[in-house]
């Protein structure tokens, strides 16, 4: 059985936006202002290959699309080209999704992220993409976090979490330093999913 993964670039306020660029963010691109260093580029390359497929809002959706065709950037592109995605939109036609192995889908988030992990063995990544990550945790549908946090505030831009999210505990799994500059991996499960005391409860 597959499990949703939420994966992001996160500043120590929370905002998620725009890490790399390209959404007319004001912040747009801190995330490029630190070294993650090798083990940090070591983790996204793992991660994407252990992944079965994508899971994306139309905004993340549409500026991975423009971008990751013509981008040359070796086998980890080549897994982001081919790979399956997932995106979730009530407005965007299959033909409008045309990057390579796109499917639409969201008339019932709920049931259909379900679906999807009964069918995939692997990781659904879901990068970026705000309002969905809000809907998937409103759903209680994520498995996982994993946050690349940078040492950064930023004031404002689109968080992780909703203002009127409702409360909710998670059990911190793993925390790892990557880079010179203060970047951590912070990997975390719901409460409920995770079970027992955190096992890095003393970090």
């Amino acid at each position: 059985m597959g499990k949703v993964v939420v994966s992001e670039f996160i500043t120590l306020d929370g905002v998620i936006e725009a890490p790399g660029g390209g959404e007319g963010f004001e912040h747009e691109g801190w995330s490029f202002r630190f070294n993650r260093g090798e083990d940090g580029d070591k983790f996204k390359f793992d991660e994407l290959m252990a992944a079965d497929a994508q899971l994306l809002g139309s905004v993340t959706y549409a500026g991975f699309a423009r971008a990751w065709p013509s981008m040359e950037a070796g086998e980890f592109g080549v897994k982001m080209n081919a790979m399956p995605k997932y995106v979730v939109s009530r407005t965007l036609t299959a033909e409008q999704a045309d990057w390579n192995n796109s499917t639409v889908i969201g008339q019932d988030l709920a049931s259909e992220v379900a679906q999807l992990k009964q069918q995939l063995a692997g990781d659904i990544l879901v990068a970026g993409s705000a309002k969905l990550v809000q809907s998937l945790a409103a759903h209680e549908l994520v498995d996982e976090y994993r946050l690349m946090l940078f040492p950064i505030v930023l004031g404002s831009g689109k968080r992780l979490f909703a203002d009127d999210a409702a409360p909710a505990t998670l059990r911190l799994l793993d925390c790892t330093p990557v880079g010179p500059d203060g970047v951590l991996i912070l990997t975390y499960k719901p409460a409920d999913a995770a079970g027992g005391p955190s096992p890095v409860g003393a970090v």
